[in-house]
């Protein structure tokens, strides 16, 4: 069973998923903040034993690429998030999103769209 990551596995995976695979260096270029080769490397190995990364092997490079996609990912995400804030319910959190001006009447029309198909 997969399980939530920390912000910086998730921003590292975010990276990991837009390049599809990615070298160290390439998702260091990737990154909004600096951080230290080790600091990356020792994320992604955590990644990697969270079993979310594979990686092929270039001599004593590895090139990672994701084992976990992003929308299963998500969708761990929102059931936790749903049952954390809304007692499980997809509906009370569209209400909380309705009601604070989150989403629009034109999006919860095109979800009413998408349930009826």
């Amino acid at each position: 069973m997969i399980q939530k990551l920390t912000a910086k596995e998730e921003d590292i995976m975010a990276i990991i998923w837009k390049l599809k695979k990615a070298f160290v260096k390439e998702i260091m270029m990737e990154l909004q903040e600096t951080l230290h080769y080790n600091t990356v490397s020792t994320i992604v190995r955590n990644l990697e034993e969270k079993q979310f990364v594979g990686h092929t092997a270039f001599g004593k490079t590895h090139q990672y690429h994701p084992l976990v996609s992003q929308e299963k990912y998500s969708q761990l995400i929102m059931q936790l998030n749903s049952q954390r804030y809304f007692g499980g319910s997809y509906k009370d959190m569209v209400s909380f999103f309705a009601k604070n001006e989150k989403i629009s009447k034109k999006e919860l029309e095109e979800i009413l769209e998408l349930i009826k198909e």
